[in-house]
């Protein structure tokens, strides 16, 4: 076999043949690398922070059924156990209907216009959420399944309104608290979630921070400023105000405690009120609750930070010391003046904790949280008994006196805590491109902040919940007869006891 040597003219030919195959390879590569290098720097959910999210939705679930029915069950008397346990799994299941309708999209969606008061309906039946959507967290770069969000912040809406029916437990008709509890979700809870919680991507944020810094002339900042000046505002009012709640203090707790004494005052006093004893039928059922309770509020609080960091970590070490202190306070106070120490006082000392710490979680140290346990037990029994005793209302498992006033102290507590010098994290802030997001804190700006949330939770659901209850009242009722009342809601309004022995 023999081979023809090239002559160099074919030479010539094959280099600029080659060359041309190199330019469209390169070319090629080139269009196949732009999508794939945008696709890398957008951010994707890390399996990690995913299965922390859905885990915590979970636990938070826990928390209402079987946790809070429990604790409220066990409180109240046999006759009225199993209305109780009714009451507050109906809530859950009928919340989480609405949520999926219209409540996620009303709270966590923008409203355009009316954007700093209520999401718009762009999310309704879940339209343009599916599998590939993200939601943004706490931290530049860092997303996860909107779906994961969905649904955690679903069980926040399901336990809110199901600790209100503890304020008038044993003198409400359950046709009232279905349809009470429908409004209060969509007029009440579902605003306050937005004021609150609705707040910019902090990528967003960043984005159009390091655009006003990058730009040259004074048209450019213009520009860039009006960008981040709109990224910035289209949140919550109170976001807005810089009001801090990491997992709930307004939004829950204040919120279901004021609703649930403006219903104990409407609904009016249990038959024999202060005449007959109404002790609790079974404290084991509410020591089991409770401690439910606390091991769902790790989802609860430590959840709130939306993935698995450092963050997590503290609120979830907050939870565990402040409720320990809590729970310890309430018991040596009773102890003290009482005589005795009780199984209900240390299980209302715990979730007296667990509220306090919620809105403090993820922006105090350990020992600001360990302190504010050891403070709010000895404030929350002074309401439960002195303060609900002199002025004679039936607030019949204290929500006000645990949730309202606990949500309270731990709201402005917060606002003090939060504080570096004091072992806070400090302020964040996603336009201090240069810094790490450090912020500025401010002790009386934080206060402030912290102040107008904790006013505007008290009128809007106080005033908002007084016209509910008096709407309801005017359509279906709210009372059962004296004579079924006395019977029992087990059997007048659901025809089964609890216990058949």
């Amino acid at each position: 076999m023999t081979f023809k040597r090239p002559s160099s003219a074919g030479l010539v030919a094959l280099a600029v043949l080659g060359l041309c195959a190199l330019g469209l390879a390169d070319a090629a590569f080139a269009e196949d690398a732009a999508p794939a290098a945008a696709a890398a720097a957008a951010p994707v959910p890390n399996k990690g922070d995913v299965a922390w999210m859905l885990t915590s939705s979970a636990l938070v679930l826990m928390m209402s059924i079987p946790g809070l029915a429990l604790f409220y069950g066990g409180l109240v008397r046999t006759k009225n156990m199993a209305s109780v346990l009714t009451q507050v799994f109906a809530i859950v299941s009928m919340i989480g209907v609405t949520w999926t309708i219209y409540g996620y999209s009303m709270a966590f969606s923008d409203g355009g216009g009316m954007t700093p008061w209520i999401g718009g309906f762009s999310k309704a039946f879940m339209h343009g959420v599916d599998a590939n959507s993200t939601a943004a967290t706490f931290s530049n770069g860092v997303v996860i399944p909107e779906f994961a969000y969905f649904v955690f912040q679903m069980t926040f809406a399901m336990i809110t309104p199901a600790l209100i029916v503890g304020a008038f437990a044993e003198r409400i008709k359950f046709s009232a608290v279905m349809v009470f509890i429908l409004l209060w979700s969509t007029f009440i809870y579902y605003p306050i979630a937005h004021w609150v919680w609705f707040v910019a991507a902090p990528d967003d944020v960043a984005n159009a921070a390091k655009a006003l810094a990058a730009a040259t002339d004074a048209a450019a900042k213009t520009a860039a400023q009006a960008k981040l000046d709109e990224v910035t505002g289209a949140v919550g009012w109170l976001a807005g105000a810089g009001a801090l709640d990491f997992a709930g203090g307004t939004v829950v707790h204040i919120n279901a405690g004021i609703a649930g004494l403006v219903g104990a005052l409407i609904i009016g006093k249990r038959v024999g009120y202060g005449k007959e004893l109404m002790a609790p039928h079974s404290l084991t059922m509410t020591m089991i609750g409770a401690s439910l309770l606390w091991v769902g509020w790790f989802g609860f609080n430590a959840g709130s930070n939306l993935e698995a960091t450092g963050t997590t970590a503290l609120a979830f070490v907050n939870t565990m010391v402040a409720t320990a202190g809590a729970a310890l306070s309430w018991l040596l106070c009773e102890w003290a003046v009482k005589g005795k120490p009780s199984l209900l006082g240390i299980c209302s000392g715990a979730v007296a904790g667990l509220v306090a710490v919620t809105p403090a979680s993820g922006f105090a140290g350990p020992i600001g949280a360990l302190v504010l346990g050891l403070v709010v037990s000895p404030a929350c029994l002074f309401f439960v008994s002195t303060v609900k005793n002199a002025l004679g209302y039936d607030d019949a498992l204290d929500v006000f006196g645990v949730h309202c006033i606990g949500g309270i102290i731990g709201a402005l507590g917060t606002g003090i805590l939060v504080n570096p010098a004091l072992g806070g994290v400090g302020i964040t802030d996603y336009t201090n491109i240069t810094g790490n997001n450090a912020g500025t804190y401010d002790f009386v700006t934080q206060m402030i902040a912290q102040g107008k949330a904790v006013l505007a939770t008290l009128v809007w659901s106080g005033v908002g919940s007084a016209i509910l209850y008096k709407i309801v009242d005017i359509v279906i009722g709210l009372r059962p007869s004296v004579e079924e009342e006395r019977e029992g809601l087990d059997i007048t309004d659901h025809g089964e006891r609890a216990y058949n022995m």
